[in-house]
């Protein structure tokens, strides 16, 4: 099964570009997308964006514009651009491999946390 881990978090201020990493071992060769998704504390989780195997990328409305996501495949890895961070960007950002049998629909990785604040 392919599990991914997320990276790249960190505190920012607002206004900043930050990038995160989601490495996920089995990711290309089993023909997986991914799929990010954000917490705030006490907050439900949100899905935020997702890229296919296929390349093909979805971005939820409320982030359009500001977030990009791309992919490695030669590294298994797929990430988040972040751009003119908000203070309501705050959260735990997480992913997981989706689309293709190898997903495992009950793990989602520890996440990483972004803080946005001057």
């Amino acid at each position: 099964q392919v599990h991914a881990v997320e990276s790249g978090g960190g505190v920012v201020q607002p206004g900043e570009t930050l990038t995160l990493s989601c490495t996920a071992p089995g990711l290309t060769s089993n023909n997986c997308g991914i799929d990010w998704y954000r917490q705030p504390a006490g907050e439900q989780r949100e899905w935020v964006s997702s890229i296919g195997s296929d390349g093909n990328t979805v971005y939820r409305d409320s982030v359009k514009g500001r977030f990009a996501i791309s992919k490695d495949k030669a590294k298994d890895t797929v990430y988040l651009q972040i751009k003119s961070l908000k203070p309501e960007d705050t959260a735990l950002y997480s992913c997981k491999a989706s689309g293709c049998k190898a997903a495992d629909p009950a793990y989602m990785g520890p996440g990483t946390q972004v803080t946005v604040s001057s």
